[in-house]
């Protein structure tokens, strides 16, 4: 009997299964079909929109009121809140003390007086027995040293004069300048410590700052508009509050010194006059910032644009109908639309609809989008 080696037989077996195998033909992988995309085109605009930030009314002078000397608070000289004049009397102090000092101060300078004058007359005596040599060297030298000790007494006793009217003077207080006060935080009765009690706050009114924080990124910007002159009624700067729109618009006064390395922010300062007093300090609201209505910006519809990582896109056609991711950068909201700062130029076609269905690289089959002729538009 005929034995076929085991081991070849194995490979012909191999063998008869693959060709097995071969015969039977596998479906071919079905391509993925373009996606469905509407094309729309960047478009210049001059539409006039505003950059808004958070801000404070601040005054632009602002004092605490407190005695200089101690003593009781013997009159309150305005009601409260209301506009006081630079000068104007706002609170006395019980002067009965510093009066009583004041007199005895004058009094010991003229008794010190009168010492110079005892002093003088010894000393001109003793050098005209000097002259005669009838008296001796010591006394002349005593005479004249008396006579200098009783000189700077004298200076000394003046200059106490001068502190203690100093004093009397210290208890009335006075409005630095013009403005409004606020609420007294005594009354009359009231003991009071030199440099410690706060009598009231008092500020400046018929101008306001508004003060807000901007990016370092921005100060350029910002020192441009500062060195700009601003001519009247430019609204350039305005102050909302809410829904409302403060009636008159502000000036760019100054930058901070530095910018705030914890917040990368530099602090910012409008003026706005306030002669209605429609403005109190403390208060909060938005800084309102025109864009430079003279330069046109780029305009997208909002809904062309993916946020990957806190940084934006938008999808860009070739010729070979193949998109592309193109980071951007935006700027302020138009309603449905807004302002692409860097990454995108006037006319070219981006994605605007199917955008959730897009990845690098993906073929597309497209519909144009009339892009809306530009018009100027504002936001409110």
């Amino acid at each position: 009997m005929f034995l076929y080696p085991l081991h070849k037989y194995i490979c012909f077996a191999a063998v008869l299964a693959t060709a097995g195998c071969a015969g039977k033909k596998t479906p071919v992988q079905q391509a993925q079909p373009p996606a469905k995309v509407t094309l729309t085109e960047a478009r210049l605009s001059d539409a006039v929109y505003y950059d808004e930030y958070p801000a404070t009314v601040t005054p632009l002078n602002q004092v605490e009121l407190r005695p200089q000397v101690s003593g009781f608070i013997t009159g309150v000289y305005f009601k409260d809140g209301d506009r006081v004049r630079k000068g104007q009397l706002l609170y006395s102090v019980d002067e009965q003390l510093y009066s009583a000092n004041y007199q005895q101060a004058i009094a010991n300078f003229k008794v010190q007086e009168a010492n110079i004058n005892k002093a003088q007359k010894d000393a001109n005596r003793y050098h005209e027995l000097d002259k005669n040599d009838a008296v001796a060297k010591q006394l002349v030298d005593n005479a004249d040293a008396a006579l200098e000790v009783a000189k700077k007494q004298a200076d000394a006793s003046r200059a106490n004069i001068q502190a203690v009217q100093t004093s009397v003077k210290y208890t009335k207080v006075y409005a630095p300048f013009d403005g409004v006060i606020g609420i007294s935080a005594v009354k009359t009765g009231t003991a009071v410590t030199a440099g410690q009690t706060i009598l009231n706050m008092m500020s400046s009114d018929r101008e306001l700052g508004v003060d807000f924080n901007v990016d370092q990124k921005e100060i350029y910007r910002f020192t441009k508009l500062v060195s700009e002159k601003q001519t009247p009624g430019d609204s350039t700067f305005t102050l909302a509050f809410g829904g409302e729109v403060y009636p008159y618009p502000g000036k760019i006064a100054l930058l901070d010194r530095a910018v705030n390395p914890q917040t990368g922010t530099i602090k910012a300062r409008l003026i706005f006059p306030n002669n209605k007093n429609l403005l109190i300090a403390g208060m909060n609201g938005t800084v309102r910032i025109k864009s430079n209505a003279s330069a046109q910006s780029v305009i997208i519809p909002y809904k062309a644009v993916t946020e990957q990582l806190g940084e934006f896109f938008v999808y860009v056609p070739n010729d070979s109908n193949k998109v592309s991711q193109r980071k951007v950068a935006l700027g302020k909201q138009i309603g449905t639309d807004i302002v692409v700062k860097e990454g995108l130029q006037s006319g070219e076609k981006i994605v605007v609809e199917g955008v959730q269905n897009l990845r690098e690289g993906a073929m597309i089959s497209t519909a144009t989008q009339q892009a809306p002729a530009p018009a100027g538009m504002e936001k409110k």
